[in-house]
């Protein structure tokens, strides 16, 4: 509850001299259900659910706040309140300034939660944020996403996990979404991705997030969209302008897979033990006249430590424009095998260090900080995509190479 008084507080600031109700809701409460509450909810309002476990297939449908006066839908004690069950836990379109903190969703059969601009790309959801949620054990084999979000813009994932996602499926599966940041959240045992970006997606940030055996391709910049999905529907990118930055990757088959994107930068993450390959570059919508083909994509100031199962360190698919990559200051590391030369890559890599262990203090405990006799330390380009590192330290100049700055 002090959680809460607290966000109460801050929401009491942003709130203004405007009057702001909240909402009591579950078992034992004036509004027995989310969806009594939401019907009940105007801008400004705090709906607060306490303690319980809850059947989902909830609709909030339309549910708005206003700039200055989101609704809050907010755990009375974060990680207690758990909606279970249902096809979807909560399905939303043309939702806007809703910000939901601290619940718990599982064991669904299509998707955890699902929000959309109702078909229509002209009412996109807009202004959402999920705060220290946890999605988890989907009921479900095939191509069914922890987080579903189709035509959304300027929202926020933050702080949460996603734990044991769909065999086809993702942890967060964005198509035609813009302008959002998926912040400090963990991806662990997930199917066929951790984090996907497509069908028009342009403008989003994975920042500082740890990824764990996270899927066939752990971030998939871009994909393939039927025609139809587009947002905007006159899109020539499956994806654009995308930033993955001061990440861990641990385990996954593919940790980071360009697929049909442009002008996106992947930079300052460290990626340890792949178990096929550290990049993929492809082009699976075929239609390149027009669609662009996946190029003028960056890939720099990462960590790559790789061991024996590793296939190779990038793999290039047809149709692409690999060649117009920028590969530069990366670290190349093969465990085990000392006389390795490097990664084979489709366009000349400026800066890079091949061949010296970063020096880890313990990487299979998850500790992939850099000591100062580090080879990767102040070896970086000055990039400028991230300024701080996974842990939030900021970056120093010259900067190191990975996830992680050197401590002072």
């Amino acid at each position: 509850m002090r959680l809460f008084s607290l966000l109460l507080s801050s929401m009491a600031v942003w709130a203004g001299p405007l009057k702001a109700a909240t909402l009591h809701t579950g078992y034992g409460q004036r509004y027995p259900t989310l969806a009594a509450a939401a019907a009940a909810a105007v801008p400004g309002d705090s709906i607060l659910i306490y303690p319980g476990n809850y059947p989902g297939d909830v609709s909030l449908d339309g549910l708005q706040g206003a700039p200055g006066r989101w609704i809050y839908i907010c755990a009375a004690d974060p990680g207690a309140v758990v909606f279970q069950g249902g096809e979807t836990a909560w399905s939303g379109s043309a939702n806007a300034y809703l910000h939901i903190y601290g619940m718990v969703f599982e064991k669904q059969t299509g998707n955890g939660l699902n929000f959309d601009d109702g078909n229509n790309a002209s009412s996109p959801a807009h202004h959402l944020v999920f705060e220290q949620c946890i999605f988890r054990d989907m009921a479900a084999a095939g191509n069914n996403d922890l987080l579903k979000l189709s035509g959304a813009s300027d929202f926020t994932v933050m702080h949460c996990t996603f734990l044991n996602g769909a065999a086809g499926g993702s942890g967060i599966d964005m198509v035609g979404c813009h302008n959002g940041s998926v912040f400090q959240c963990r991806f662990e045992n997930l199917g066929a991705n951790g984090v996907q970006m497509k069908g028009g997606s342009a403008d989003i940030r994975v920042e500082a997030c740890h990824f764990k055996n996270a899927g066939s391709r752990a971030v998939n910049l871009g994909g393939s969209t039927g025609t139809a999905y587009f947002r905007p529907a006159n899109a020539t990118w499956e994806a654009a302008r995308l930033t993955v930055c001061a990440n861990v990757f641990t385990e996954s088959d593919v940790p980071v897979a360009f697929v049909g994107c442009t002008e996106s930068t992947v930079v300052n993450n460290t990626i340890y033990k792949p178990a096929r390959w550290a990049i993929r570059i492809l082009q699976e919508n075929k239609d390149t006249v027009r669609f662009a083909k996946c190029g003028g994509n960056t890939f720099r100031n990462n960590i790559v430590y790789t061991d024996g199962r590793l296939r190779a360190a990038c793999s290039v698919g047809p149709g692409t424009a690999a060649e117009t990559f920028t590969f530069s200051h990366n670290l190349w590391f093969h465990t085990g095998d000392p006389g390795w030369e490097g990664p084979q890559l489709p366009a000349q890599e400026n800066g890079s260090v091949t061949g010296k262990d970063p020096l880890f203090p313990d990487a299979e405990q998850g500790n992939f900080a850099i000591p100062p006799d580090s080879p990767a330390a102040g070896a970086g380009f000055p990039a400028t995509a991230a300024d701080r590192d996974h842990a939030r330290t900021r970056f120093r100049s010259p900067r190191s190479i990975g996830a992680f700055e050197v401590k002072e």
